[in-house]
Order: C-alpha cells, then structure tokens, then sequence
C-alpha cells in the first residue's frame, strides 16, 4: 500500500469515526448496552474461530523466537476468552456516566449551573501482543459514548481480528452504526504515524498500550493529547511490622503471578529492621519459584543464588521473572528510593503500623499506592471498573486505571431567564 492509499484509508476511518461519534453520544443506554451484550454472546459463540486464530499468531511468533513473557501476553484460551466475556458483562452493568450531572448550583442572578459528563469523542488506541485489548477498549469506549479506532500489533494480526467481528456483529445486532468501532485493516507501521501526525483533525485522544518502545514514541510524535504510561517499575516495600506470612504471600504474588503485566513488581525493599526475619524466606520464596533475584550486598549474603545488582536495574521494568532487591534504613528511605527509582505506577507497603502505612500511601506520588495488599491488584478489572483502556501516570485529566469514567469529559449547561451582564 503506498503512502497516498494509506492517507485515503486513515482518512475514511477517521471521517467515519466522527459521525459515529455524534450518533454514539446522543443514544440511550439500553442500545450501547444491547451491543455489549450481543459481543459478549459472541465471544463465546466463536470460541473456536478465536482459538484458531490465536493460534496462528502463536505459532508466526514461536518461529520468530518471541520471548516468553510475549508470548504469555500474546496467548489466549478458554479460560481468557470467558474472562473476556465477563469484562464486557462488568462494563454492562457499570452505570452510564454520559448525561450525569456532576455538579450543580444557582447563582445570585438566577442563572442554574449545571457540570453534565460527555464523551470525549474518538479515540485512538495503539497496542501490542494482547489481543484482549481488542474487546476491552472497544467495549469501554461504546459504553463511554467514544467511537474508537484500534490499531493492534501485527504479532496479534489474526486474534485482533477474530474478537474485532465479535464487536462488529454485537454493532449490528443493537443496530448502531459499524463506524463506532473500527479496526485499523492493515499492518503497516506507517499507520502508527499516520495516527499519531496525520489525524489531528479525527482523533481527540490517544492511548497507548504496549512497551516502552511504542509508548514512548507515541508520547513523542503524538499531535492530540495522549493517556498512558511509559513503564511500570513497581515496588513492594515490607516494612518491620509487617507480619511475615504475609510479607511472603504478597511478595511472591506481586512479582510471579504474571510477571508479563505492567502491575507487577519490580523491585523488593526490606526494613533493615527485619532483615533476620523477612528478608531470607521472602527471597528464597521468589528464588524457588523460579525468579532471579538481583540484590545488594545484604540481599546477596541470604542466598548464594543472588545476583548482584547493578545501578540500572533500580530503573529496570523487567516483565520477566527477574526482581531488584535492596535493604533500606527505613520507611523513609522506601519513600525516597521510590520517588528516585520509580515510575509512578504502583507501589506497595506491607505493614501493620498503621500510621506507617499512612506516612507511606500520602507521600508516595504514585497513580496506585496500596496497603497490605498485591501490586497486581493494578488493574481495571479489579477496581470493580469492568475493564480497563490502560493504566495512566498522567497527573491530568486521568491518573489510574482508565475505565468508563475516565474516558470522558464535561461540559457547562447554563438555564437563565433572561439575564444579560451588566
């Protein structure tokens, strides 16, 4: 396809898109989500068209040597594809924040003031490996009011396109306009720029959901504002008070779980104070599962199994079963490694000082801070959001999971009775 045929291609998508737009954001619930639901069916009803599919993409990326954490994200199976199809029943039964009001007030002339939620518009989302994303943004941006336009990875090519029919019959079964979810058709890498320098006058946001590679040029080139995050160096802090069962229980989740997930953890920091309690059973619990362990000097004297660390791997978002392990004085220095290392993501104390844990969740400037709990709870799905778009370290407009709400935008509804300003 040459430069001028990709241009018209983009630009019918993103033409379409728009008046798909207006449609969305002036419909009821009961068609959005009569759509969702007729996707959901869907997903199981092909159940094994997917399942093919996926399995194509499965074996182009085994011949291409893909490593196993992207293979992992990359794979589905029956298991994944009735989680799936459970996330679009969550976003269902998500209330529709379209036409809420948010706030209200009168002033002293009269006039009635009211915040009232709307759709952002079009969205574009560019991903990689994880066909889920297929269904879960496009389920999220309908219910939202959004019309979408998704532009997956070319190593998810055929699962993308396999759950992208399961969205496009649940369209047509609610009778909405086939524009309001559209699936870029072509692999071509020239089709990321053209999103990102050559839709300004279609797109009104951007998400990004892949490596840091795709992230960061897409915060790099992008002409309309962009929600996401670069890299998801999380950290577990275990504090001295923390009870060491657990200590161990959300280590070894936080970071082994699935390693693959922005959500898991990146980097182990011990109190010193605990050291001869927590510190060995917690390492060898990660070492014995399988997971590399790169610590410092008093890290590595636990196990000879322990590597030593370098000053990189502070910074390093692994997404592999490897994990930076370091011993700090205490929580205050947790509190400033984090704000050093860190990517503002998602971190973790494990304690039961309460007020430690609130010196820890009020000064860590983090999207997720989390107490006595797994970083893997970062996740959409599991803030009760149905799904998520992806994950936000922006400090505007979102921060977080990025589900229903956070996909839209508002506007002032004014009533008068005829005042004029003097």
């Amino acid at each position: 396809m040459d430069h001028g045929q990709l241009g018209a291609l983009m630009e019918g998508l993103g033409k379409a898109a728009t008046d798909a737009a207006t449609v969305l954001a002036n419909i009821g619930t009961a068609a959005k989500d009569a759509a969702l639901a007729a996707t959901a069916a869907a997903v199981g009803a092909r159940r094994s068209e997917i399942l093919a599919a996926n399995e194509r993409d499965m074996a182009a990326a085994r011949a291409a040597r893909t490593s196993g954490p992207r293979l992992e994200r990359l794979r589905l199976d029956a298991e994944r594809l009735e989680a799936i199809a459970a996330s679009v029943a969550a976003v269902i039964a998500l209330p529709d924040p379209i036409g809420r009001v948010a706030a209200e007030w009168q002033r002293p002339n009269g006039l009635r003031i009211q915040r009232v939620v709307v759709p952002l518009g079009v969205i574009g989302v560019i991903y990689e490996s994880r066909p889920n994303v297929t269904v879960d943004a496009g389920a999220l941006c309908l219910k939202s009011g959004n019309a979408v336009i998704l532009r997956g990875g070319s190593e998810s090519r055929h699962s993308n396109a396999a759950l992208y029919a399961c969205l496009a019959e649940g369209l047509k079964a609610a009778g909405l306009p086939a524009a309001c979810i559209q699936l870029v058709p072509t692999t071509e890498r020239a089709a990321v720029g053209y999103m990102l320098a050559g839709m300004s006058e279609y797109l009104d946001v951007i998400v990004p959901r892949g490596g840091k590679t795709l992230v960061a040029r897409v915060q790099q080139e992008a002409r309309v504002p962009v929600i996401g995050h670069l890299e998801g160096n999380c950290h577990v802090y275990i504090d001295r008070d923390a009870d060491v069962g657990m200590a161990r229980a959300i280590a070894l989740n936080a970071k082994m779980r699935r390693t693959g997930i922005c959500g898991a953890a990146e980097t182990l920091l011990v109190d010193r104070a605990c050291v001869a309690t927590h510190l060995g059973p917690i390492v060898r619990d990660l070492l014995d599962a399988g997971c590399e362990v790169r610590g410092d000097a008093t890290v590595r004297q636990v196990d000879a199994r322990v590597r030593a660390a370098s000053e990189d791997d502070w910074y390093t978002e692994y997404l592999d079963a490897i994990i930076a392990a370091r011993v700090v004085a205490d929580v205050d220095e947790a509190i400033a490694h984090i704000a050093r290392y860190g990517s503002a993501h998602t971190e973790s104390i494990v304690t039961e000082n309460q007020a430690t844990a609130e010196r820890f969740l009020q000064r860590v400037d983090s999207a997720i801070v989390l107490h006595n709990a797994s970083t893997q709870f970062a996740d959409g799905g599991e803030f009760g959001m149905g799904a998520e778009i992806g994950i936000s370290t922006d400090r505007l407009h979102a921060r977080g999971p990025v589900g229903v709400q956070q996909l839209t935008s508002y506007k002032y509804v004014v009533r008068g009775a005829g005042q004029t300003r003097p």
